[in-house]
């Protein structure tokens, strides 16, 4: 039986990752399944993988290799296992730079959106909505106050997504205060 000293290599530079020492995953689906299973043994080596792999976004994630060596199938399984269940150490790493829109992935929550003073509602569902229960008008200042109440969510919920450590915003974000 052949004793094998390293987990698996580096789709970059094909460098032994070891066996109970931390590698990179990246985050985005494609890349971790079973068909591709990339892994890497740095940040530098993920970066290298991107403009290949035309990702929008995407985020090199800290693990750690398994402590003992098993057959290639069996660790893959538990790999994937751990990741799904949450166990393991995982830390999603956001390299700087800008996203496919061109916005710094650091950017500051408290500068201004371009969309600051537009209307954030389809105004003729709303004011449709407002004749269904009320049978009343709707003047047109209440497009820039729904609006404005809609964009104050929305920077909570980035703060709220921010604070766990994601780059997307879920419904939950939206409930806590």
């Amino acid at each position: 039986m052949n004793t094998q000293t390293f987990w698996r290599k580096c789709s970059s530079c094909k460098k032994d990752i070891a066996l109970n020492s931390k590698y990179y995953e990246c985050s985005v689906s494609t890349c971790t399944g079973q068909r591709t299973g990339y892994v890497f043994c740095s940040i530098s080596c993920w970066e290298v993988h991107l403009p290949g792999a035309k990702h929008r976004d995407a985020g090199a994630i800290e693990k750690k290799s398994p402590a003992k060596a098993d057959s290639t199938s069996e660790m893959t399984s538990q790999s994937s296992a751990l990741s799904q269940t949450g166990q393991g150490p995982q830390r999603r790493i956001i390299v700087g730079g800008s996203n496919a829109s061109g916005i710094s992935l650091t950017k500051n929550p408290t500068v201004k959106s371009e969309m600051s003073n537009e209307v954030l509602v389809v105004v003729s569902k709303m004011k449709q909505y407002i004749r269904d229960l009320s049978e009343m008008n709707t003047s047109e200042e209440v497009n820039q106050v729904i609006s404005d109440l809609i964009r104050t969510e929305c920077e909570k919920a980035i703060t709220n997504a921010r604070s766990e450590g994601r780059k997307t915003v879920m419904a939950r974000d939206f409930k806590k205060d």
